[in-house]
């Protein structure tokens, strides 16, 4: 017969060794857990550091090569309520020219670029003095409706801060069937290799670590929302408007989707849509 003194210590006995187990598996579940956020991490930072150093705001105008632009993705972030309205109707203009348009901008001359986009108006002051095929090569697309109806695909929030856009196809791959040269690239914004907030430039397919692809600037641009870390590598041919600004931080503060490993691009939460582009002279 047991005691009742005896059967209390057993039980006593029993609740300390489960107690004991539980603490062992708890354990043993928190090492677990560290394990995997760690490898994790390295593989995010490992990853947006390859993409960070093999350039940064490239486009290819070559389909087969889209997925090997090095733009750095945005984190995935979960998905917020899109900002912007419904695209007008309308379709994207599909055609191409074999040769950069012939100078017919007036250098000395003001020039002012509105996006109509989804989300509100951005006004851009072009610089035409200081990068002249570039306003000139705008002036004409946005003549032709070129942007009209064209997604703005691509929007980063790690290592840099900027919305891409002027790509017909959508996909960074698209462009006007020519190219025009660099410019402007020592201009006195660009300090300390910072792109500051408020710049419109090109991108581009220049490849900083192989020197090659310099003067491929076609129809994509980039706007600069947060001051960026850039070598003066892509052409700043204007600067957006204060209340332009308000636009593009509503557009970033809606955030990226996860990168699209079919493009590489991490397009915005926001329905960004150029409804029309118009360049006007002052």
């Amino acid at each position: 017969m047991v005691s009742q003194e005896q059967r209390r210590r057993q039980l006593a006995r029993e609740k300390f060794l489960r107690q004991q187990q539980r603490r062992t598996d708890a354990r043993r579940k928190s090492r677990i857990r560290n394990s995997v956020i760690a490898s994790a991490l390295g593989v995010v930072l490992i990853g947006s550091l390859a993409l960070y150093t093999t350039g940064a705001l490239d486009q290819d105008d070559d389909k087969t090569n889209a997925s090997a632009e090095a733009t750095p993705s945005a984190a995935p972030t979960s998905k917020a309520p899109d900002p912007c309205d419904k695209p007008a109707e309308g379709k994207v203009a599909s055609q191409t020219w074999k040769k950069e348009p012939a100078m017919s901008i007036d250098e000395s001359a003001k020039y002012t670029m509105k996006l109509d986009t989804t989300c509100g108006e951005i006004d851009v002051a072009l610089k035409a003095s200081a990068a002249p095929h570039t306003v000139n090569s705008f002036d004409f697309l946005a003549n032709k409706g070129y942007f009209d109806h064209t997604k703005c695909h691509r929007l980063t929030d790690t290592g840099i801060f900027v919305l891409q856009c002027g790509d017909p196809q959508g996909t960074g791959a698209g462009g006007p069937g020519y190219t025009i040269p660099d410019e402007n690239l020592k201009d006195p914004s660009l300090k300390g290799n910072v792109y500051p907030a408020g710049t419109v430039a090109m991108a581009n397919q220049y490849n900083a670590q192989t020197q090659q692809g310099r003067d491929s600037g076609g129809s994509q641009f980039f706007l600069v929302y947060q001051d960026s870390q850039l070598p003066p590598d892509y052409t700043p041919f204007g600067t957006v408007s204060e209340a332009g600004m308000k636009v593009l931080k509503k557009i970033a503060d809606a955030g990226a989707q996860p990168m699209d490993p079919a493009t590489g691009n991490t397009a915005p939460n926001a329905t960004v849509v150029i409804n029309k582009a118009t360049v006007t002279k002052s």
